[in-house]
């Protein structure tokens, strides 16, 4: 059976200051945190905003890569709220991780960026985000990430 995928938004995230360094965990692994301020969702079948009090408890490996963990609340023009959850893996050559980390522009597409986003709702009319997955490709813009998220088919 094939794998299709059909467009579901974009999602573009509002993040505060430098990230909040928790500190070095087992095996050179250090643990940062985001916080997500706002945002916006749109596309065909839903859009909104991304409400404040997101995060992103974000791993840094020792060779610069990183494993992301993003938790958000959406809610939609309607009123319905939705949380979304991620986990994703953001990865490149090292000038570029430094970058990321510090915050400084890259091109698009100079990393692989890559998530895998989980819904959970009690809105009637969007129970169907409660069965699905989706997947997402990443870039990040001045102020947080945006990301193409679609349905896994």
């Amino acid at each position: 059976m094939d794998i299709r995928l059909r467009p579901l938004f974009t999602i573009k995230a509002d993040v505060d200051g430098p990230m909040h360094l928790i500190g070095a965990l087992p095996q050179g692994f250090t643990r940062r945190v985001v916080n997500v301020t706002g945002g916006r969702f749109e596309g065909e079948r839903l859009k909104g905003l991304v409400l404040p009090g997101g995060g992103d408890w974000v791993i840094e490996r020792p060779d610069g890569g990183l494993h992301l963990d993003v938790r958000l609340t959406l809610q939609t023009d309607a009123g319905e709220l939705i949380y979304m959850t991620y986990f994703g893996r953001r990865n490149g050559s090292p000038e570029i991780m430094r970058k990321i980390v510090d915050r400084e522009p890259i091109p698009p597409g100079a990393d692989y960026f890559r998530v895998a986003v989980q819904f959970e709702t009690g809105a009637p009319r969007l129970r169907w985000l409660n069965d699905l997955i989706a997947v997402g490709t990443g870039t990040r813009e001045s102020n947080g990430p945006r990301y193409d998220v679609h349905e896994v088919l």
